[in-house]
């Protein structure tokens, strides 16, 4: 089948049937997420509690991401995926079920939304592990970005039909249509025939095996850069759900409405960046890949401090979204073409636990400031530690890694890891 080269990724059969199952899927998450928060509010009308439901859902990907890399590298991934999607069908029908019969309480939602994040856990690292076994090294910055473009999308159309089902209906059809979502991908990953077979390993302990990937991406530079960087951005500028409603409301005296016009052009920003690789996506990005838009978004972020008309503020967090995807696409490729194949689970459990695990600590740092000091500081706060923090880390990255160095040997592994490209030790190259 013929593909632009802008959708080249989906030439290949696999590919093309997980990532039409996951776009039917993370609809309805975007709906259930939309959902949990109301229920929410409307069962205790706390913003703390609501808070508290958000940490729950993202302290398990903080504590057990390492765990979850090194049971991605001992099992085949099709079959895991397979495995924790289903879990995630059942929790949204178990919630839908409870808010049906009147009996849902503040705890089960708790319960059920720290059981959630239990298996995004282990479903992350591997379903962004599962994507180089279906389309190879050369399409890998497509796919990545062809699934940005997909998430994106979805966080548009989802929270919209949700919002308008919660108005008619109540919560529990978003519950329940995010529970049959899953049905699409499950029936993608049984028609797939990349199985994601673990690479051949020693009869090491899940403790020494997260060591080895440990110690892997502490002796590769590139690794260490891209994973301090991702984690510089995401503690002190990834923190919209934070900033964002209380800008709107304080700074711009806007309502729910204008909060989520402002959300809107951050996804709009986002989805138009992951269309923009999907266009211009090549198998290994450039550092500068990495850098430039790290450096773009951080600004963004200081810049926001000085905005205070509405159609401002909108630009530039469509610039902050479109940034975002850049920056968060080009790390992913990054570590998953480097990383050799019988420890790319560890290295994507990495990226998962500085992407997504510290979203707990970013948030007490953006509430912390802001709560002190004003959204308009924690803007300017946030921004500018991070870009502190990056030049900081260029600085690390000229001095540790001089040009043509090459990947160490993953310990415990067979083979070596990809040599760094021509130019790679001077800053010459980067989800």
């Amino acid at each position: 089948m013929r593909f632009p080269a802008g959708l080249r990724a989906l030439r290949h059969r696999d590919f093309r049937l997980f990532w039409t199952g996951q776009l039917v899927s993370l609809v309805g998450t975007w709906m259930q997420s939309v959902g949990q928060s109301w229920l929410v509010l409307e069962l205790t009308g706390s913003p703390l509690k609501l808070g508290l439901i958000g940490t729950l859902q993202f302290t398990p990907m903080l504590l057990f991401s390492l765990f979850a890399g090194a049971i991605t590298d001992r099992l085949p991934k099709r079959r895991l995926i397979l495995r924790t999607q289903t879990a995630l069908m059942v929790l949204a029908f178990v919630l839908s079920a409870l808010v049906w019969s009147g009996r849902v309480q503040y705890w089960h939602v708790a319960v059920l939304a720290t059981l959630l994040g239990v298996v995004n856990t282990v479903d992350m690292p591997a379903r962004q592990a599962f994507i180089v076994d279906m389309v190879g090294k050369e399409d890998l910055m497509n796919a990545i970005a062809l699934n940005s473009a997909m998430f994106n999308g979805a966080r548009i159309v989802g929270p919209a039909v949700a919002g308008l089902l919660v108005a008619r209906y109540g919560v529990a059809p978003a519950f329940f249509l995010n529970g049959l979502s899953f049905l699409a991908v499950i029936a993608a990953l049984r028609a797939i025939r990349a199985e994601g077979l673990p690479g051949p390993r020693r009869s090491e302990s899940i403790l020494e095996e997260i060591g080895a990937g440990l110690r892997y991406a502490l002796r590769t530079p590139l690794v260490g850069l891209v994973l301090s960087l991702l984690l510089v951005v995401s503690v002190f500028v990834i923190n919209y759900n934070v900033t964002v409603p209380v800008f709107a409301r304080d700074v711009l005296g806007q309502e729910a409405e204008g909060f989520g016009l402002l959300m809107a052009a951050l996804g709009s920003g986002a989805l138009a960046g992951a269309l923009t690789l999907a266009a211009l996506g090549r198998s290994r990005p450039p550092l500068a890949a990495v850098v430039a838009p790290a450096l773009l978004l951080s600004a963004a972020a200081a810049g926001m401090a000085a905005v205070r008309q509405f159609g401002l503020a909108a630009a530039v967090l469509f610039v902050m979204g479109y940034s975002q995807i850049l920056f968060t696409a080009s790390c992913n490729t990054t570590l998953q073409v480097t990383a050799p194949d019988e420890l790319r689970g560890r290295v994507m459990s990495l990226y998962a636990l500085v992407f997504a695990g510290v979203t707990p600590i970013g948030a007490l740092f953006a509430g912390s400031i802001t709560e002190a000091f004003g959204v308009a500081t924690g803007f300017l706060a946030g921004g500018g530690l991070s870009l502190v923090s990056i030049l900081a880390l260029l600085a690390w990255w000229r001095a540790r890694a001089p040009r043509g160095r090459p990947t160490p040997r993953p310990e415990g592994g067979r083979g070596a890891g990809t040599p760094l490209p021509p130019g790679a030790g001077d800053g010459d190259r980067a989800p």
